[in-house]
């Protein structure tokens, strides 16, 4: 299984702080600690890393900066770069969590599609061919 690098990550804003506020989710009690993934979630998350590499490939060179996640827990829009999405989506199958990151900063929106945008335009890309 592949492991992500921790300088493949961006920098922690907390490093070496000691009241960095993730310390508290190494003190989360048993029944408040995140599930393990099931079998049909990591499935699902192989196909979306898979699904990324094509949805780059296809619309990077077009100015597309990555992807646009309407958050359900804070009612905003993530916005997240290639890479960075790419690294999160590793680190949930290597660990069953994503780490805390920096959100984009200042992103133009212009430059970020859903992640059905994508799907629609590699479904059509693909039609045609």
């Amino acid at each position: 299984m592949l492991r992500v690098p921790q300088d493949a990550l961006p920098p922690d804003p907390f490093a070496g702080d000691p009241n960095d506020p993730a310390r508290a989710l190494d003190s989360l009690p048993e029944d408040e600690a995140p599930e393990p993934l099931t079998a049909e979630e990591r499935e699902e998350i192989v196909e979306d890393l898979s699904d990324l590499a094509v949805y780059q490939a296809l619309l990077e060179e077009r100015g597309i900066r990555g992807l646009v996640v309407d958050c359900v827990d804070c009612g905003e829009q993530h916005f997240h770069e290639w890479n960075l999405l790419r690294a999160s989506l590793r680190q949930l199958l290597d660990e069953g969590h994503m780490r805390k990151h920096e959100p984009a900063f200042d992103p133009d929106p212009s430059h970020y599609v859903t992640w059905d945008y994508c799907r629609g335009y590699a479904d059509a890309v693909f039609s045609v061919s």
